[in-house]
This record gives C-alpha cells, structure tokens and sequence, in this order.
C-alpha cells in the first residue's frame, strides 16, 4: 500500500505541473485568476506558487512594468522565470535543418540553420543537428544546463517507427532530455498558432506549400494527429484518380499537381525555362504571363482542395505558408474564391484566409510549442521499437 507521504507528494507534483501548465499557456497571470483557471484552492495555489518561487521555477512581477518586485511594492503578477529552462526546436527537412531556442517564457532566444543537410541519411541529420546546436550556444552565450526538452519536427506520417526515429533517439542521448516529435508541416500550424498569423485563435486549417504540400488541423486550441499520425497530409488528397502514381502510393495526389517541381514542369510545357524556387517566384513576382497562369490555376486547385477541409473543420482561419504564399494576393484570392464559392456557401460565417507570419523557421517554432504546451505528445519511441 502506497504510504501517505508519497501519495501527498504525487499529489503536490501533479498541483505543480496544473499552475505550470497554466503559465506555460498563457503567460503572466494573478494569483487570483490562477486560482479560477486551475480549480485548485486559494491556501493549495500559494503554497505551490510559495514553494515554485523558492525553487525559481517561477517569479513574480508587477502589473504594468513587467520588473521584478522591489520591497513595498506588491507584484500582482506570477510568472515563469525565463532563466529558469530552455527549450530548443528542430525542424529536420528533406534539404535543410533549422533549430530555434526558447526559453520558458515563450521568448525565442535565437535561430539557425544548416543547408548542408540535403541527400543525408537520419543519423547524419542527427549529428548536423547537435553541431548546429551547440554552435549557436557557444556564438548566443547560452548555457545548455537548463535545457528541458526538445521537439522535433520530421518528414512523412508518424503512424509507426522508422528510420526516422533514429535521429529521436540519438538527440535524446546527446542532451539527456525528454524528446518529443511530429510532422513538421503540423508543427508549422501549431507554431502560427503560438506566435504566428494564428494566434488567439482555436480552430485553423493551415496548408504549407512549396516543394511538397503539407497542412496541419487546430481543433479547439488542439493539434489534430488523428488515428494513423495522418491529419493533415492536404498534399496526398487525389485531385485526380486516374492521374500519376505518387509516392505515397495515390494517384494524382494534390502535390503531384501543384508541388513546385510540378509548376515548373507546366511552366516549361509553355515554353518559360525556369531554374527552381527563386526563379519560380521572380517570375510570378514580375507577372510573367505564362507563371502567373499556371501559378493562380495552381491556386484555384488548392483551394478547391481546402474548401472540403473548411467544409468539415470549420474553422476560423486558413493559414497559408511556404514558398507560394510569398506571392500574396497572387495566390491567396484564387485560393479565397475558390472557398467562398465551394465550402457551404449558404452559410453564414466569417472565414479568414491570412499568409503565415513566420516564414521558414516555423516547424522549429512549432517543435518548441509541442514540448512547451505540452499537446498530448507522441508515446516515447526505443530503439528498435
């Protein structure tokens, strides 16, 4: 039988990681407010705020200066200590890796990337990583002792174990922390979500579009996965059934069609010769006849494509990042009409469709919110498991 003690400890542990919660979540609040969105007691509460400030887990701060407390004037405000943990992010592309740096405020301390990263197996993105990492401590001056936890974003549906996972694992042995991972594409919602064209809002449908097409579903402040690790795979939606294999193993999937190497394919077919990505966007940028064609039929396609997704979600934002979103109105007003004349027309509701704000770095962002929310992680994977 458990002895009274250790129950009473357990008990205290999980009263702590409510008001953590809580803080993690919304930032600087009044005990009196802690007291409201924790359910706990008012004695409970100041005991554990009591006891987190003697650890310096947390602070307190004044109202309107955001100082630390001074004798005689009262802080009315509780909050995580900055200094008190670091939370880094890792975004491990097809071609590049970038990480960011936060720390438990939800401040974002530095950023980087590495574009060495293309055509190199998972241990390797690993290693390229941790390099990366303490790189940017030794040039920030950051001290990786009050690392906490990282987050990963990765390539591909996460439905079961596989290569992938060995660059987790090998994170996890090189930091000694907790390790958590998603889709890369899903953390880029949640990052827009936290700090992003999302933010203050619960129910989004965001699609990143560049190379490969990828999306990510907010439900109620929380980041859909579903059943197979699968939620938002918007590329591998078929537009065509009799269409190209992909390697997903579909047909005519969304980004067969629209993935910037297909644009280029359609371009040339036109007679534009372009050279990749930036080539691609100068050329819409300046109007190209051909490029713009092709690019706004692009984006009648996908947002064919997302008003099924608004049609089922309902949500109050559709974020668009990557590449193409870059192009602004270009894109977005195809993508727009083609949702306001195709999801539910007849029903009244007031729908946003908004470029990303974070641009590149927000898988890495997103991998940070996923270990600092806390959205229910993925169960630790072992090797070989």
């Amino acid at each position: 039988m458990e002895k009274r003690s250790d129950a009473l400890q357990r008990l205290r542990r999980t009263h702590e990681e409510v008001v953590l919660a809580a803080l993690r979540a919304d930032g600087p609040m009044s005990r009196a407010r802690l007291t409201e969105d924790t359910g706990l007691s008012r004695t409970t509460l100041f005991a554990i705020i009591a006891e987190l400030m003697e650890r310096g887990v947390v602070i307190e701060t004044g109202a309107e200066d955001g100082r630390p407390r001074q004798r005689g004037r009262p802080a009315t405000r509780v909050s995580l200590n900055p200094d008190a943990g670091l939370l880094i992010g890792i975004d491990l592309g097809r071609r590049r890796i970038r990480v960011a740096i936060a720390n438990v405020a939800r401040q974002i301390v530095a950023t980087a990337v590495d574009d060495s990263a293309a055509d190199v197996d998972e241990r390797e993105q690993a290693e390229l990583a941790i390099g990366l990492i303490h790189k940017m401590c030794q040039d920030e001056g950051i001290g990786l002792r009050a690392l906490e936890a990282i987050g990963v974003g990765l390539v591909g549906v996460m439905d079961a174990p596989d290569r992938r996972w060995r660059a987790v694992e090998r994170l996890a042995a090189a930091f000694d922390v907790r390790v958590e991972a998603d889709n890369n594409a899903r953390l880029a919602a949640l990052g827009e979500q936290t700090w992003g064209a999302a933010h203050t809002t619960e129910d989004v449908v965001y699609v990143r579009w560049s190379v490969g097409v990828g999306g990510g579903f907010i439900s109620g402040g929380r980041l859909l996965r579903g059943a197979h690790g699968a939620s938002g795979e918007l590329g591998h939606v078929s537009v065509d059934p009799a269409g190209p294999r992909c390697h997903c193993g579909g047909r005519g999937c969304l980004e067969e069609r629209i993935g910037i190497p297909a644009l280029l394919e359609a371009i040339a077919a036109r007679g534009v010769r372009l050279t990749g990505t930036d080539d691609l966007l100068e050329a819409a940028q300046a109007r190209t006849p051909a490029v713009t064609k092709v690019v706004v039929e692009a984006a009648r396609t996908l947002g064919h494509v997302l008003a099924g997704t608004v049609a089922q979600l309902d949500p109050e934002r559709v974020v668009v990042g990557g590449d193409l979103a870059t192009l602004g109105g270009l894109v977005l007003d195809p993508i727009r009409s083609a949702i306001g004349g195709l999801a539910l027309p007849g029903t009244r509701r007031t729908l946003d469709v908004v470029p990303a704000d974070l641009g590149p770095a927000a898988s890495a962002m997103g991998a940070i919110a996923l270990v600092l929310k806390e959205h229910d992680p993925l169960p630790p994977r072992t090797a070989g498991s």
